[in-house]
């Protein structure tokens, strides 16, 4: 196999390890004082910068009137929302919970809980799925996460200085700004720049898996300095990493299970399989135990090798 037929088939399991790979040597790296605020600060940036420019092509390529809900999207949304309330009423209502199980409680109320990657219309497409439903989904279940975590978080597990207003806000301003703005961009592009958006439509197609790669770079590496960093019993991590590799498997194979039945499998499976681990990451440290952070990191690992053997899976 040619090294360019290589790369292009192992693109995802590559960008994997060049992102652990790439955090593991810059830990060993005798750098100076203080340049981990630097380095930190840089992804901060650079990494919302891609997932904009990822989605504005991907938006360029739909219309407003393909965004439509669909009846199909109820059901996915009560299959993560409804366990979450649950598992949060009974942590509410039953304090005597052992901090071992309550932890592997609040993992796998944040892999169900947390929304679809906005990546995900990007495999979507790759695997001949409907890229435009699966938008539709993500801004839907991103609106829904902002109301209902803050009410059961409430209860479940307050954070001091947050109210359930101030959860609402910070939530809404995680997760929007990617989601409104992009297609806001396309919609202007497509209006006052035709050229610039048929040529992205056309000749820029691949873009986005491209910058979809270099952000899974980044936020393999995120993932990686989320487990190093948590000073955890090797009982609980693979406690841990067992409920993400369960919560996983299990939302693709529902998701793909609700969506045969419209005819909309890939997207189905996409939609409930594929979170968005960065803000899962950024969730646990903010509103749950810290430590259930390794949730997020692990199961960014699970859905990209399940991304990975659905491409190996499709391709001739």
């Amino acid at each position: 196999m040619r090294i360019p037929g290589f790369l292009r088939n192992w693109s995802l399991p590559i960008a994997m390890i060049s992102g652990a790979a790439a955090y593991f040597v810059y830990r060993l790296l005798p750098l100076p004082e203080g340049i981990g605020v630097f380095v930190s600060s840089a992804v901060s940036v650079v990494q919302p910068t891609l997932i904009f420019a990822m989605l504005f092509v991907t938006f360029c390529k739909v219309r407003i009137k393909e965004l439509k809900p669909q009846k199909w999207h109820l059901l996915l949304l009560a299959f993560q929302l409804l366990p979450f309330i649950v598992l949060s009423l009974i942590l509410a209502f039953f304090h005597d919970i052992p901090l071992g199980t309550r932890v592997l409680m609040e993992s796998a109320m944040m892999c169900l809980l947390c929304p679809t990657a906005t990546a995900a219309a990007v495999i979507t497409a790759k695997l001949g799925g409907n890229s435009a439903s699966l938008i539709s989904y993500t801004m839907q279940i991103n609106m829904a996460v902002a109301i209902v975590a803050p009410v059961f978080l409430t209860f479940s597990h307050p954070v001091e200085g947050l109210t359930l207003g101030s959860s609402f806000l910070v939530i809404m301003g995680k997760v929007f700004p990617l989601l409104l703005l992009p297609l806001v961009c396309a919609l202007l592009v497509r209006k006052y720049a035709p050229a610039v958006h048929g040529w992205l439509v056309t000749k820029g197609r691949n873009l986005p898996f491209l910058l979809w790669l270099v952000a899974l770079s980044l936020a393999i590496a995120v993932t990686a300095r989320a487990i190093v960093h948590a000073h955890v019993s090797l009982y609980v991590m693979v406690g841990i990493a067992v409920v993400s590799l369960v919560c996983c498997l299990l939302q693709f194979f529902v998701g793909r299970r609700i969506g045969a039945r419209y005819g909309e499998t890939v997207t189905g499976g996409q939609a409930l399989g594929q979170k968005n681990t960065v803000f899962a990451i950024w969730f646990a440290y903010t509103f749950l135990t810290p430590v259930t952070a390794i949730a997020g990191g692990f199961y960014s690992v699970w859905h990209n090798l399940v991304n990975t053997w659905q491409l190996q899976k499709r391709r001739p």
